[in-house]
């Protein structure tokens, strides 16, 4: 019997308080984040070397599939539950056993609608049985992350932490030893599976601590627990389709190598643009307090917009520079050589997708939440046209279809910010956006294009060089200011 089991009316934990619990749980969040991201790293490179790049595109095609199906499977639960929970505690039980519950139902529907999805976009048999396995030895993971919320919405973000990590640590666990004996995809996608019961597994242990009583799952619970997620589940869909559709169109449009080189520079584009949504959300409370007047949001905004375009313009510069060693250290140049050219080709658009965070954020804290997700949708409308037809010039031109797909991306960042601009209230950005637009990309072009001579330099001298390059023509074209230093420290102080 379990520990919760033996004690019905203890009480659950008290979750800490004060500043020094919440400076502990940003710790703990970003510590789990940074050996997660480091695993997935590890993760994502000994597939690459390991299946080379036609069925590590494979790969990444069904994973998108079981990416976006469980966005449906999950339905937007998880926000609602971690609300729910953190309001009235002792509901604790009852909210984790319907989440679970739901999940479970949510992943046997999926797996059938997936895979007539699947048939009717007219993949072959083993892309179908790779994705349906991939969907249901996920399922596990999915349980886990259902525990993992109920811990948050008690601000145990180390039990979090914890779990995340030893999940992502089971999952190179299995996988390397999976690889090592010859396994191929079906080998993998079953490490996954052991990976996600383990850390399910580990997830039910450390809810002993909580000390909560047995779970329960009753159907009106269930019922309160889909309904309450459906004003969240836009988000998720809206995140996870872009990537499908990518997926898909590069995989009836390219070779499947091209997909596998689509695929590893994904990974790095995932982790480039986290930044831009933790600086969009470390202005948002800030943007919401201003949007009550008119004058004051727009000096925010103006005050937040440089140190953001500083950042874009740095990262798109690092981004074309050092596209080539990422690629090498975890893949290897000789099978993911084109890796490198997408890379490069994403760096404008990571400058564009930094103003693009900042500016929709703000809109969403004037209250335009509603027409910026129509903006959005209409943004995934337009990169999957366009990739649509550019994928076969560029697979037939260059044998790099991937091009196409992050060209379609960036001229969708056009649009998101030509419609930002226009939904904007009166006043609020003026010639200003422009400028330091234009100063951003003064100085990354600048840094490239000075630096042209040395672009093969070691790492140790290049670095260096471009950093204190790029800083001091940020600040010659007014990019950079000593304000904007201060600007982005309270940013991220606010952020913690």
């Amino acid at each position: 019997m379990s520990e919760a089991a033996s004690h019905p009316s203890a009480p659950a934990a008290a979750a800490p308080h004060g500043r020094g619990a919440v400076a502990r749980n940003a710790f703990h969040l970003v510590l789990g984040q940074v050996a997660v991201t480091g695993l997935s790293v590890v993760f994502s490179g000994a597939l690459g070397r390991w299946l080379g790049a036609a069925d590590f595109g494979l790969f990444y095609l069904v994973w998108s599939m079981t990416s976006f199906a469980y966005a449906f499977a999950e339905w937007g639960q998880g926000s609602y539950v971690v609300r729910e929970v953190a309001r009235d505690p002792e509901r604790s039980s009852a909210l984790l056993g319907a989440s679970l519950a739901s999940r479970a139902g949510g992943a046997a529907v999926v797996l059938a609608a997936a895979s007539l999805v699947a048939w009717l976009l007219g993949y072959d048999h083993r892309t179908r049985q790779l994705a349906a396995l991939l969907i249901a030895a996920n399922l596990p993971m999915s349980l886990s992350q259902g525990y993992c919320n109920l811990f948050r919405a008690h601000e145990r973000m180390d039990y979090d932490a914890a779990v995340s990590v030893l999940a992502k640590l089971l999952t190179v666990g299995f996988t390397l030893p999976a690889l090592a004996l010859g396994g191929r995809l079906p080998a993998v996608i079953g490490a996954l599976g052991l990976a996600g019961a383990g850390a399910m597994a580990a997830s039910a242990l450390v809810l002993r601590r909580l000390r909560l009583p047995p779970l329960e799952a009753r159907w009106v619970t269930v019922r309160e627990v889909v309904a309450g997620g459906t004003p969240f589940v836009a988000m998720g869909l809206t995140i996870q389709l872009q990537p499908y559709l990518d997926a898909v169109v590069l995989s009836k449009l390219a070779a499947p190598s091209t997909v596998g080189w689509y695929g590893a520079a994904k990974n790095f584009m995932n982790a480039l643009v986290m930044p831009a949504s933790i600086l969009a959300s470390a202005s948002y409370p800030r943007l919401s307090r201003a949007s009550l007047d008119p004058a004051e949001f727009a000096r925010e905004v103006r005050a937040n917009l440089r140190p953001v375009l500083v950042m874009g313009a740095y990262g798109a510069v690092g981004t074309f520079l050092f596209a080539g060693l990422v690629v090498d250290l975890v893949y290897g140049r000789a099978k993911f050589e084109p890796s490198v050219v997408v890379l490069q080709v994403f760096a404008p658009g990571l400058l564009l997708f930094f103003m693009d965070m900042l500016l929709v954020s703000s809109l969403v804290a004037a209250g335009k939440a509603k027409p910026m997700a129509v903006a959005k949708l209409a943004a995934v409308v337009v990169s999957t046209a366009l990739s649509a037809a550019m994928v076969p010039f560029f697979e037939a031109r260059l044998g790099n279809g991937g091009i196409g797909v992050v060209l379609g991306f960036a001229l969708a960042e056009v649009v998101m910010l030509v419609a930002s601009i226009r939904m904007a209230p009166r006043g609020m950005f003026g010639a200003g956006l422009f400028l330091d637009l234009g100063r951003s990309i003064l100085a990354a072009g600048g840094t490239l294009l000075l630096l042209r001579p040395v672009w093969g330099a070691s790492p140790l001298l290049l670095l260096p060089a471009c950093t204190l390059l790029f800083a001091g023509l940020a600040a010659a074209v007014g990019l950079l200011r000593r304000s904007d230093l201060a600007v982005f420290q309270e940013m991220l102080r606010r952020r913690s």
